[in-house]
């Protein structure tokens, strides 16, 4: 299936999605929203995928959020004067428009394997609620970020004010929140938003496409534990926290995994692990 703003790839198990308009600075147009989560449920639902590297063509990651998102919704584009007429209704309209591009970063954080994102260039609004939704962040040296919003005089709402300020210190989100200023590689390095900075694209995309494939070489069930264990701490005491991968590994743990781990490496080869039994809707 042909997508307006990706190429979609799945070898040896590491799905690849690459953001394809680089002409365009790989804004997120509306199509951009529907597909990614589509694509990264697909994804997950096979139980083939291991881990997905998350990257785009051009000089920049991603601009962020295409302004004709907003101008091809009348109801937004001009005050509400094509849409419903009293204010609870286009605030509503409004209200569950944000919510439906929430649900499309959300899809990275629900799938069943880990995300990497690989950043070169511009990572700016959008760009920035995506990445922080992913597992992992690499970046090229020519990486920054901006959460550019404010900018334009709006409060970001799709997940960097709910995410980022997990991944690094609070104080630093409210200095780019309230400024919008550029944040270099360097700086996310030092923060600990990116696990690594590449010297150039090139060296960006190999080196993410190798992590993915060490992680897709490890037990899947084991993986989606430890992603799913690690999200629920986030919102959790330790103690719930502790409660929950005791429960998890009590319902979930595969001795068979384990075996074939300790027999791979006494073999010294790759471990053979199956994949996660697929998802499908309905009986």
């Amino acid at each position: 299936m042909g997508y307006e703003c990706f190429d979609v790839e799945i070898a040896d198990k590491v799905g690849h999605i690459k953001m394809n308009r680089p002409e365009k600075a790989n804004s997120m147009i509306a199509s951009f929203w529907n597909d990614l989560p589509a694509i990264v449920d697909e994804m997950s639902a096979s139980g083939s995928v291991r881990a997905v590297v998350l990257s785009a063509e051009g000089k920049h990651f991603s601009s962020g959020m295409d302004l004709s998102v907003f101008q091809s919704d009348p109801t937004l584009a001009d005050g509400g004067s094509g849409g419903p007429k009293h204010a609870s209704r286009r605030g509503e309209r409004f209200r569950s428009m944000a919510m439906d591009l929430q649900d499309s970063f959300t899809a990275l954080e629900r799938a069943r394997m880990p995300v990497l994102c690989a950043i070169q260039g511009a990572c700016v609004g959008g760009g920035i609620d995506m990445v922080s939704a992913a597992d992992l962040r690499y970046a090229s040296a020519s990486a920054y970020f901006s959460i550019a919003e404010i900018n334009i005089g709006m409060t970001a709402d799709v997940g960097t004010l709910q995410r980022m300020p997990r991944l690094v210190a609070e104080g630093i989100v409210r200095e780019l929140a309230y400024t919008g200023r550029r944040w270099t590689a360097d700086e996310a390095l030092a923060a600990g938003f990116v696990n690594q900075i590449f010297a150039d694209h090139e060296a960006l995309l190999s080196g993410v496409h190798e992590i993915a494939a060490e992680i897709a070489s490890k037990s899947p069930m084991a993986i989606w534990g430890t992603k799913k264990s690690m999200q629920y701490s986030q919102e959790h005491s330790i103690a719930d926290g502790l409660e929950y991968i005791a429960n998890w590994n009590a319902s979930m743990f595969d001795t068979d995994d384990m075996a074939e781990a300790f027999t791979a490496k006494v073999e010294q080869r790759a471990a053979d692990f199956p994949d996660l039994w697929p998802l499908s809707r309905g009986l």
